[in-house]
């Protein structure tokens, strides 16, 4: 269950917030909400999809990165830390320090019990607001099991879900294909009742 602050905060004051901070928290039309840590499965299958896309994209007109990038969606003043983000061409950065930028066409979330819900419905009606944004994947941490949603209209979106230990998942606004069984090497699958995570990136 994600849980926000009860104090309204506007752009400004979150950003000032967050330089003093020990931790990070997102800004979610105008509630703090604090971002918790990551469980080990959690950063393994960020840090997989991270270094697939880095070394499938190197040499090509794309940026990428982990969830210490701020995204910025100006049209409902909020700010997250997406798990990884891939951006074609220059990335569209909202100052000169680079801590935030507006225009990634590609976003991966990796869904704990906490936030799963949100994830697919929250966030993913916020990041629609972006105009490059063309993919959304969203990686389970109990199974063998990827969600990819893709835009193939200006307002409708195509689900496809990849699932058991064989499948490769094939990106539509990234040429990478990534296969379920190296995406999951070395993930300890939790059982039901077990907390994967609570963190809310």
């Amino acid at each position: 269950m994600v849980v926000a602050t009860h104090k309204r905060c506007t752009p400004a004051e979150y950003l000032q917030q967050e330089e003093q901070a020990d931790s990070k928290s997102e800004l979610i039309e105008g509630e703090i909400i604090p971002v918790a840590g990551a469980s080990a499965n959690h950063n393994v299958l960020t840090g997989k999809f991270h270094a697939r896309l880095l070394l499938a994209l190197e040499d090509l007109d794309y940026t990428v990165f982990m969830s210490d990038m701020r995204l910025w969606l100006s049209p409902y003043d909020s700010y997250t830390y997406p798990d990884v983000m891939a951006i074609s061409g220059p990335p569209q950065f909202t100052d000169n320090q680079q801590k935030a930028v507006s225009n990634p066409c590609l976003i991966i979330e990796v869904l704990s019990a906490s936030t799963e819900g949100y994830d697919k419905v929250g966030k993913f009606r916020l990041y629609r607001s972006i105009p490059e944004f063309a993919e959304y994947i969203l990686v389970d941490q109990t199974e063998y099991r990827v969600e990819q949603y893709t835009k193939v209209e200006p307002h409708q979106w195509l689900l496809t879900e990849w699932s058991g230990e064989e499948a490769v998942v094939q990106l539509k606004s990234v040429a990478v294909e990534i296969p379920l069984k190296d995406l999951y090497k070395r993930v300890i699958f939790t059982t039901a009742s077990e907390p994967d995570d609570v963190s809310v990136g």
